[in-house]
């Protein structure tokens, strides 16, 4: 298919196979998409040109979305190669590995909190200050987040705060750059097997919990997800903005197993 035929995008956040962004980005390329890719870690570099070598044809470009500078040499670097370009996807979220489990009060700090909602959050918005002049017209941001934004998830503790965040600016960016006719929208996945998620513990039980609850009985993978922010991309989903479309066999409208 080509529905994103002449589309120039941006990808941030692949680490390996198994994440979110990656199976975006093959999809993407599938539609014929021409992609560029960040990496925020030096050491990820040589990896990540090796998974994405096929869907690009330009070198990925270095950006630590906690740095001002970093973000700013990130568009200017892209826009030496498209001058202009048709939106990103934003996979990004940290927290420091010793507030992700156990006791939520006791185990976050103001410094945990202050960096979660930086590089989860903020750095949305700072991608977006960064690049609004060199997107064009009808471009489309397309956000990562997940339920813990607006239900308790065992263990996922200070990044569910950071997740509500982020879905609170995709609104708030939406009715902003909408004048620019500009949309922004989120994704809420399944429960999915990622470097992150594996961080989270018990997280095995949330994926079996999952899988007995949902409506449709799909295993959501990352294709699932990458058909969505594809449409998202597209001029398909030119009347949406500053939405959570949930990708999950319908797990976020159940409270409990139905007979």
């Amino acid at each position: 298919m080509s529905l994103l035929l002449g589309k120039k995008i941006l990808i941030t956040g692949i680490l390996n196979k198994l994440s979110i962004s990656y199976g975006i980005a093959k999809i993407m390329y599938n539609n014929k998409a021409n992609l560029i890719f960040s990496y925020q870690k030096e050491r990820y570099k040589t990896k990540i040109e090796k998974l994405v070598k096929k869907m690009t044809k330009y070198p990925i470009l270095k950006c630590d979305v906690s740095k001002d500078e970093d973000i700013k040499n990130l568009f200017l670097q892209i826009a030496t190669i498209w001058n202009k370009f048709d939106g990103f996807v934003h996979s990004i979220a940290f927290v420091p590995n010793n507030e992700i489990n156990g006791d939520f009060i006791q185990n976050t700090s103001r410094e945990g909190f202050k960096i979660s909602h930086d590089i989860s959050s903020y750095s949305l918005l700072g991608m977006v200050k960064g690049c609004i002049n060199i997107l064009n017209n009808q471009s489309s941001i397309i956000v990562l987040s997940y339920l813990g934004s607006k239900y308790f998830v065992p263990n996922y503790n200070i990044i569910g705060l950071a997740k509500a965040s982020l879905e609170a600016n995709i609104r708030y960016i939406a009715c902003n750059i909408g004048k620019k006719n500009i949309r922004i929208n989120g994704i809420s996945p399944a429960p999915l097997k990622t470097i992150a998620s594996s961080k989270i513990n018990n997280f095995n039980n949330t994926l079996k919990y999952y899988k007995k609850i949902t409506p449709l009985p799909i295993n959501i993978n990352i294709n699932h997800i990458g058909n969505v922010a594809t449409f998202l991309a597209s001029d398909l989903s030119l009347g949406i903005t500053g939405e959570i479309i949930h990708v999950d066999a319908g797990f976020n409208i159940m409270m409990m197993k139905y007979q």
